[in-house]
């Protein structure tokens, strides 16, 4: 069986306590709704450093700019339910 196509990218980094918070909110949702997700280190990529450095977690879904700081589960869920852009 294949892996379900990812539509969110959580950008976070070590040693940061809402974005462990964030990986919890994001792998549920993400399960529970069958999608895949990715998570990137925005410390290890300097364009996503330069952009997101003082807003991490980011949410990403279908690559544009979801949630910073925190994940809300409802919104999350909501964006999930429609399908992805062509």
């Amino acid at each position: 069986m294949s892996e379900p196509p990812v539509r969110v990218t959580l950008v976070g980094r070590a040693g940061c306590h809402l974005c462990d918070v964030a990986r919890e909110v994001v792998a549920r949702v993400c399960a529970d709704v069958g999608t895949g997700w990715e998570e990137v280190d925005v410390d290890t990529d300097p364009q996503l450093l330069a952009r997101w450095s003082e807003e991490v977690p980011v949410t990403l879904v279908d690559g544009r700019q979801h949630d910073f700081w925190r994940v809300d589960e409802a919104r999350l869920r909501a964006a999930l339910a429609t399908p992805p852009p062509r």
